[in-house]
């Protein structure tokens, strides 16, 4: 085949189709016998998993099974699921996990709502945004045995800072409160505490993910008229609905596994009505040596998590897709 061209200008011959590549066996792009480089580079990884968590966790499974013993040469009688029916059993455990349950309505709601709005303050452009950014996720790196015995101390009956403010400054009761002698008053300040010490991370991820909003979308919205709650409300978190998810079931999950707070502030008092999944777990486990129903109890409250993290992960799916 020839192209067409001018009178009197010589044929210039058409360029040669392209000739089609051959597939390679198996149809795979791949070089063969390469197939282990990734597992390479992934072996490190994956071999330190399987050391500190994968073994462990079986371990801890098998260990559920079992009245262990941990003194050498001691029996250890093979139970079954024995240790799985007291711990569902267990009216204490139930009492644990309710406070759990308790914990997380009274930090994870604040905790995203305050998050939500610093975040959105800190991504406008204003002056020492840097400072503020660096003062609220100070928290977040301070120890919890710290900031725990800080607490302690800010809710302590007779020389606290908190009833010193309430009592001496504003005059709004008339005696110390016993913050951390009631149930609910210690669930309180430890859900204040848990709060003030997670802002920051969400904030951190917020602020991240509202840098991947369009500025174009704000300024369509401010043409229109739009407020700023209706940007935010309409373009904002519409653009950050799948990190709120993601937020969400991070704290669901660190609210269950709330641990260091609990044991520094009350140790589970008084009488054990603030003990929490993982401080009775502890007890259990290291102050009267039941390490089978202590590792049941910790499979038992996986389950838990799991299922309350699907349910929300659904419930926030559907919303969306609605």
């Amino acid at each position: 085949m020839t192209l067409s061209t001018a009178p009197g200008t010589s044929k210039v011959p058409a360029p040669a189709p392209p000739r089609p590549l051959k597939p390679r066996r198996g149809g795979s792009s791949r070089r063969p016998g390469h197939w282990w480089i990734p597992w390479a580079f992934a072996a490190p990884g994956l071999g330190l998993f399987a050391l500190t968590t994968g073994y462990p966790l079986l371990r801890s499974l098998q260990i559920s099974f079992y009245q262990w013993s941990v003194l050498p040469g001691t029996p250890s009688p093979f139970v079954g699921l024995g240790n799985y029916v007291r711990a569902v059993s267990d009216p204490q455990f139930w009492m644990s996990v309710v406070n759990a349950g308790a914990y997380l309505l009274m930090t994870v709601p604040a905790t995203i709502a305050l998050a939500l709005a610093f975040a959105t303050l800190l991504h406008r452009p204003m002056a020492g945004r840097t400072l503020f950014r660096v003062l609220y996720y100070i928290p977040v790196v301070t120890s919890w045995v710290v900031v725990s015995l800080l607490f302690r101390y800010l809710f302590t009956t007779d020389n606290g800072a908190v009833n010193w403010f309430l009592q001496d400054i504003l005059h709004v009761v008339g005696e110390p409160v016993p913050w951390l002698e009631q149930r609910w008053t210690a669930m309180a300040a430890i859900s204040l505490l848990g709060i003030w010490k997670n802002l920051g991370w969400c904030i951190v991820v917020f602020l991240a993910a509202l840098s991947g909003v369009q500025q174009d979308l704000y300024e369509a919205a401010s043409i229109d008229g739009a407020n700023a709650w209706q940007r935010f409300a309409n373009v904002a978190f519409p653009g950050i609905r799948g990190t709120v998810v993601f937020v969400s079931i991070v704290q669901i999950i660190g609210a269950f596994n709330v641990f260091p707070s609990v044991l520094l502030m009350t140790n589970g008092g008084p009488a054990g009505t603030t003990e929490v999944p993982l401080s009775y777990m502890y007890k259990q486990a290291f102050s009267f040596l039941d390490f089978g129903f202590a590792s049941a109890m910790s499979f038992v409250l996986a389950i838990i998590i799991s299922a309350v993290s699907y349910v929300q992960y659904r419930v926030t799916r559907e919303k969306k897709e609605a």
